[in-house]
C-alpha cells in the first residue's frame, strides 16, 4: 500500500470514527477536575450481589466522591460495589462489598491492604453505577506504604 492509499484508508477510519462518537464526547471538558475516570478491567472474579457493607478488613482506606463529568456535581445514592484479593492473594465472598454513595456524594471503604498475586500489583476493583450515568469500571491501586487514598470517581452522563 502506497503512502496515498494509506492516508486515504487513515482519513475513512477518523471519519467512521467522528460518526459513531457522540457530539458532547467530542467537546473539550471546560473543568479539568472532572475528567472521566478511567476504566480498567472487570476481571475474572466480579461477582453481583456483594452485602452492603462499607469494611471488609482494616489497615486501607479509599474514600472519595461520585461525581458528574458534565458538571462536577456530586452523584448521591450511586451504587459502588468492591471486590479485592484477601492477605493471602484469593478471592473470596469475604473481600466483596456494595454501598451507597452518601447525600453529598461521598464514600468510604475499609479493607485490608489489598496484595500483589500472580505479578499484578495491589488494587482494588470497583463498579459504580448511577441512573443516568454510563456504569464505570476501574481499579483503584494503592501507593506503596500508603494507608488511605482518596479515589475520586467520575462518571460519565448517558446521552438521550
Amino acid at each position: 500500500m502506497n503512502l496515498k492509499d494509506t492516508f486515504r484508508v487513515w482519513t475513512g477510519c477518523v471519519a467512521v470514527l467522528l460518526m459513531v462518537t457522540e457530539p458532547a464526547a467530542l467537546e473539550s471538558n471546560p473543568n479539568p477536575a472532572c475528567k472521566p475516570t478511567p476504566e480498567d478491567a472487570l476481571g475474572p472474579f466480579y461477582k453481583p450481589g456483594a452485602p452492603f457493607r462499607e469494611a471488609v478488613g482494616k489497615g486501607y482506606v479509599v474514600e472519595g466522591t461520585v461525581r458528574s463529568a458534565s458538571d462536577c456535581s456530586a452523584i448521591p445514592g450511586a451504587t459502588l460495589e468492591f471486590w479485592l484479593a484477601g492477605p493471602e492473594g484469593d478471592y473470596g465472598d469475604d473481600y466483596r462489598a456494595t454501598l451507597k454513595s452518601r447525600p453529598d456524594g461521598s464514600f468510604r471503604f475499609e479493607s485490608d491492604v489489598p496484595p500483589p498475586y500472580w505479578q499484578r500489583p495491589p488494587h482494588i476493583h470497583i463498579r459504580v453505577t448511577a441512573s443516568g450515568y454510563h456504569v464505570l469500571i476501574t481499579q483503584h491501586y494503592p501507593k506503596p506504604g500508603h494507608t488511605e487514598a482518596i479515589f475520586d470517581l467520575v462518571l460519565l452522563p448517558e446521552h438521550k
